[in-house]
């Protein structure tokens, strides 16, 4: 979706002038595409978002979810302040207080079930905060426990175990140059949808196109005709359970 944006202003807000009215260049921080972003606002309310079309990398695109943003900025259950819950009820809290609450509670269920009574869970947005990476690790390393869930855990931890058991490490991720090469063969993946992921490809259909314009050719290898079957020069069906078979006789 090309330069997709929000215009409209929250029915609330007062007309905006267009000397209010300030830029911001930032990059989207839901994912690992990490498309450029152009924001206008003012006054503390977002005006409008689109894709920054003079960033080197994602050239103006920018996905749904990227166009949303504004309307998670200005969602009414967006959480704002921590939460303490009282009496069954979650409760509006100050840092001071919430940071209190944990000096209280936790050390005493660490201290009777183990640290692996404690589970840690962190979110996409995170990655994109240099504060919260650093402080994440030294709060992981702090609590000691072996329950730690992200949105890596949820789609990607095959990759970085089979990169880690391959390369050595489990960071030490291969990624294709899709700008330059002839023939791309993919298994199994959608990027289409994902951008990649790991990979980081933002506007896969764009570099997809001119993969194909040089003369290349894109195949997939996937018991499902996904959205990136769907658009290869090829698509090769495999019966589900069979992909090491599959990968054996490659």
């Amino acid at each position: 979706m090309p330069n997709a944006e929000t215009l409209a202003p929250a029915p609330d807000l007062a007309p905006v002038t267009a000397a209010a009215v300030t830029t911001a260049h930032r990059i989207c921080p839901l994912c690992e595409a990490c498309c450029g972003l152009e924001i206008k606002h003012s006054a503390g309310q977002v005006i409008s978002i689109r894709g920054h079309a003079a960033d080197v990398f994602s050239h103006g695109y920018i996905c749904p979810k990227g166009a949303s943003l504004k309307d998670l900025h200005e969602d009414p259950d967006r959480l704002r302040t921590p939460l303490i819950k009282r009496n069954g009820q979650f409760v509006e809290a100050t840092w001071d207080e919430a940071f209190a609450e944990i000096a209280l509670r936790l050390p005493p269920l660490i201290a009777a079930h183990g640290r692996d009574a404690v589970a840690t869970s962190i979110g996409n947005p995170a990655a994109h905060k240099m504060g919260l990476l650093m402080y994440f690790a030294r709060l992981m390393k702090g609590l000691g426990t072996r329950n730690v869930y992200s949105a890596s855990t949820l789609d990607q931890m095959p990759k970085q175990l089979q990169a880690g058991l391959m390369f050595g490490h489990w960071l030490s991720l291969p990624v294709p140059d899709i700008e330059r090469t002839d023939f791309m063969l993919i298994l199994g993946a959608n990027p289409m949808v994902s951008n990649g992921s790991l990979w980081t490809v933002p506007d896969f259909r764009g570099k997809a196109k001119a993969l194909r314009a040089r003369g290349g050719r894109m195949v997939v290898i996937d018991p499902r005709r996904s959205e990136t079957a769907a658009v290869a020069d090829q698509h090769l069906f495999i019966q589900p359970g069979s992909d090491v078979f599959c990968s054996w006789a490659w």
